[in-house]
């Protein structure tokens, strides 16, 4: 499977983005996905998931009330709405999925197939 992250830009502080992830070569219905950021010199970090019906969600305490994941099965993509951007946002994103679960992860180990990031800086 490759993942094909987009929507990443340069945006004000306050501002909203809205990045997509998809699929092509397998299908992610049945998969839990994920989104990780990596800011110049961190670790990976935990953003978001979601499982493979889309019902449960998991968001780091960092962007809880600010990002919305969601998945359009139909399309085999994922989206990480984001929204009252920050400076502290600023990262590469990475999309990724867990072929085989249908739960999201908060860690990063856990995931199968990565996407080759897309990355978001917020100016203040």
């Amino acid at each position: 499977v490759q993942l094909l992250a987009s929507g990443g830009g340069l945006v004000q502080a306050g501002g909203s983005l809205r990045l997509s992830c998809a699929a092509s070569g397998r299908t992610l219905s049945s998969g839990g996905m994920g989104w990780f950021r990596q800011a110049p010199g961190k670790e990976h970090e935990f953003v978001a998931s979601i499982s493979w019906s889309g019902s449960i969600t998991y968001y780091a305490d960092s962007v809880k009330g600010r990002f919305t994941i969601s998945r359009d099965n139909a399309k085999n993509t994922v989206y990480l709405q984001m929204s009252s951007l920050v400076p502290e946002d600023t990262a590469v994103y990475y999309c990724a999925t867990r072929i085989g679960s249908r739960y999201g992860s908060r860690f990063y180990k856990d995931y199968d197939h990565w996407g080759q990031g897309t990355q978001v800086t917020v100016s203040s």
